[in-house]
């Protein structure tokens, strides 16, 4: 009897012994434990703390109280945050990845705070430095971007004949700030067959003298694509020397997963090389053009919503107007301010024709494939709404199947038209960042009760509504505590309140760039917010947004911005 006795006291000493060794053997791993800080975890419809977050080997294996991750964890290695917020890593909704690169082989002509220009003069005197400094020779393409006639002093976009004075000798062409349209000079046109025989293409238009035929350099909407087409074709010559730098750009705002908003097939070659060469320190997001939606559906190197070494293409990009500053965002309600080329009732243009989006659309539906539809304008949005209708109808679908159709800006979406979202599983992304640089603005060109309902995150929240919150980088500043900022406090240049009803909650405005983004993307089990499972993507700020003053949002600092568990910003 005391022989067995002794043998089972011996097991038990062997298999408490083996236990520890379990123990220590799981906790003695490359673990992580961030502690000492505000930690937003993202995860519930309120604000909710983490007292302690564990990462190992790049996901998140525990989040929760010091005391169960010090019993669950002996061997990781303790880091204080110091009071400091940490986030999931913020998820770019919508801007530009291939423009923000492309700026750096550019001169910035862009108003404060994103540049210095106030008048013509100091771009043209700009543009002639430029060429000098660059030792641009005759002959060779000069391009400059974020020039904005709104917030020029003369209330005007620039001529080609004011650019010719400084630069006779080289083709230029200045890109708008919304992205929309620009202004190219005389050598430029020429290059590009714009004459006074040229006519306007179908949802584009080409500016003209008073009284006259002779373009004035002005390219708006459709009629600025072979510009634009000719600007990408040369800088992308440039594109590798400057996509590890665009990357550092992103993960110094705290963003670990950008978008390139609208692609075509060569950069999606272009990135999916970068990524397959081990060239990625983000995630990055595209969406394909629709101009090649058919080509790209039949691309078998092509695979949909789904990473490939940090890259993948989403969906397809659908553009259903133009810009709302820029008076060609179709609207059901005619501008209140004279349009460019334009003598009554002026509504702005659609980019495609409903015949044209609706097959887009049965073509997008029939192959699963993502749609995101850039609509400022609520007459746009109406259209996509009557493509969406059209689609499930031919295909004999359900209106509200999950496919997470996106309207991109959906700026000046009705109320109407934000229950035709919640009906139908439609998500919008919104820009309440021209609250504060166009605010004044649209007041001024739709009137104010137009334009208090910009970007309504207020009421999209109240209907259940998965909205995100966008930068549209290069037509604003990238730095995602801006749109925070922006949503929450609505002010314009002047100190207008743009809407004081859709001012978002910080937390609401914190949803926008976290776990609705993620959602956005299909990508809410593995992002988004800090949860057992999911990627360690974070973002460490000076601050907590949700107990700062409101009006100081925009400046609360990225202090540090890890990626798989691994530092790409900070120390």
């Amino acid at each position: 009897m005391n022989k067995n006795i002794f043998l089972l006291g011996i097991i038990a000493f062997l298999n408490i012994g083996c236990a520890d060794s379990k123990k220590t053997e799981q906790t003695e791993t490359n673990a992580n434990l961030y502690y000492n800080g505000d930690i937003i975890t993202m995860a519930s419809v309120t604000p909710e703390y983490a007292e302690v977050v564990v990462e190992q080997d790049g996901k998140i294996v525990f989040v929760g109280s010091m005391k169960d991750a010090e019993d669950n964890y002996v061997g990781a290695k303790k880091i204080n945050l110091n009071g400091n917020t940490m986030l999931p890593g913020f998820i770019d909704p919508h801007s530009h990845f291939e423009k923000v690169s492309n700026t750096m082989g550019q001169l910035n002509i862009s108003p404060p705070p994103v540049g210095e220009v106030t008048n013509i003069p100091q771009i043209l005197e700009m543009l002639k430095r430029y060429k000098i400094e660059k030792k641009i020779p005759d002959g060779e393409w000069i391009f400059a971007w974020g020039y904005d006639e709104n917030l020029l002093e003369e209330g005007r976009h620039p001529t080609n004949k004011e650019i010719d004075e400084v630069l006779p000798n080289n083709p230029v062409y200045l890109d708008h700030t919304s992205g929309h349209m620009g202004v190219a000079n005389g050598m430029a046109l020429k290059m590009m067959n714009v004459t006074s025989e040229s006519v306007n293409p179908p949802g584009g238009n080409i500016g003209r003298y008073p009284d006259s035929n002779e373009p004035n350099g002005l390219v708006q909407e459709t009629a600025m694509y072979p510009f634009v087409g000719n600007m990408l074709q040369i800088l992308e010559t440039k594109a590798e020397g400057f996509f590890i730098a665009t990357q550092n750009y992103y993960a110094e705002n705290g963003i670990t997963t950008a978008q390139d908003g609208l692609i075509n097939r060569r950069k999606i070659k272009f990135y999916q090389k970068q990524a397959d060469a081990g060239n990625m320190i983000i995630d990055l997001i595209a969406l394909a053009g629709y101009s090649e939606l058919e080509q790209n559906l039949k691309d078998s190197t092509i695979t949909f919503n789904t990473y490939g070494n940090r890259f993948k293409v989403q969906g397809t990009k659908l553009i259903g107007d133009g810009s709302p500053q820029g008076k060609t965002a179709f609207f059901t309600k005619p501008y209140l301010t004279p349009v460019d080329g334009c003598e009554e009732n002026c509504t702005g243009l659609p980019s495609l024709t409903q015949e044209a989006m609706n097959k887009l659309f049965i073509t997008g539906y029939k192959n699963n494939n993502q749609l995101f539809i850039h609509c400022n304008g609520d007459a746009s949005i109406d259209m996509a709404i009557a493509a969406h209708e059209n689609a499930c109808k031919v295909l004999e679908q359900s209106l509200d199947k999950d496919r997470r159709t996106v309207i991109i800006h959906s700026q000046f979406v009705r109320p109407d038209q934000l229950q035709k979202y919640v009906d139908y599983n439609i998500l919008p992304s919104f820009f309440t960042n021209h609250a504060y640089f166009w605010g004044d603005v649209h007041i001024e060109n739709l009137g104010k009760e137009r334009a208090g309902f910009l970007s309504p995150i207020a009421s999209a929240d109240k209907l259940g509504i998965k909205y995100t919150n966008h930068s549209d980088a290069t037509v604003t500043p990238l730095n995602p505590m801006m749109t925070v900022w922006s949503a929450v406090n609505r002010e314009s240049r002047n100190g207008v309140i743009v809407g004081d009803a859709e001012r978002a909650t910080p937390y609401q405005a914190l949803k926008a760039i976290t776990i609705h983004a993620a959602y956005e993307h299909f990508d809410e089990n593995l992002k988004g917010s800090l949860e057992p499972g999911k990627v360690a993507d974070f973002v460490i700020l000076e601050k907590n947004p949700l107990k700062v003053n409101p009006e100081d949002l925009k400046g609360v600092k990225v202090l540090k911005t890890i990626k798989d568990g691994k530092v790409i910003f900070g120390k």
